[in-house]
């Protein structure tokens, strides 16, 4: 895991190749898209290292994890290929809801009934970021009722919040500070999708992107 400092201000936008239509939205770039990879490919040694040869159900969590899932798919198939372990793949996609009040936080799997696949196999849960904790434990615990065989949860990121449940992936790419961020798949009102660097949302965006 890479943990960055929560006096990281990040790298001068200047620096790095930005949408010009996000350019007065961005505060800074918090992790560059080829440290992302690099980390990533990381990730997917690890996780070969740890599941080499049993078969795996590797389970994206739509939206936000579309990028990080298809990146570390790819570095795992060429693990595959190229070295002495080998984890044989099946892929398959979840989107989650969360409806909130003012006490709890309500999870909902859309397409809750597709989980009976997943009963007696080897589960590799993707996700983007886990910042309270609290949806994952609600997703782990809503799937532990189908009997899968084990599962494991790989995150990108795991924001360092005082809002946190204390949950922690068994896979983490980076530890970050409990900053809006947006980029690489993560969306701020589905805008920012197509940024390739994680990066700091500045108050100019947040306001032009509301609700």
């Amino acid at each position: 895991m890479v943990k960055i400092p929560d006096d990281d201000k990040g790298y001068d936008l200047n620096l790095f190749c930005v949408p010009k239509h996000y350019e007065e939205d961005l505060e800074s770039v918090l992790i560059p898209h080829g440290l992302i990879m690099d980390r990533t490919e990381c990730l997917a040694r690890n996780i070969v290292e740890d599941m080499g040869g049993c078969p795996v159900v590797a389970l994206c969590v739509l939206k936000g994890a579309y990028k990080f899932f298809a990146d570390l798919l790819d570095y795992i198939k060429a693990l595959n290929q190229n070295s002495d372990q080998s984890v044989p793949l099946t892929v398959d996609f979840i989107t989650l809801k969360s409806y909130r009040n003012e006490s709890t936080a309500d999870v909902k799997v859309v397409g809750e009934e597709e989980l009976s696949a997943l009963t007696g196999k080897n589960v590799l849960i993707v996700e983007d970021i886990v910042e309270t904790g609290r949806t994952m434990e609600t997703l782990l615990s809503l799937l532990n009722k189908y009997n899968p065989k084990a599962v494991k949860v790989v995150s990108l990121l795991v924001k360092r919040t005082p809002r946190s449940c204390g949950y922690r992936p068994d896979y983490i790419g980076f530890e970050v500070p409990d900053k809006f961020l947006v980029g690489y798949a993560l969306d701020y009102n589905e805008h920012f999708r197509d940024l390739n660097h994680v990066c700091i949302l500045n108050e100019n965006g947040k306001e032009k992107y509301k609700k």
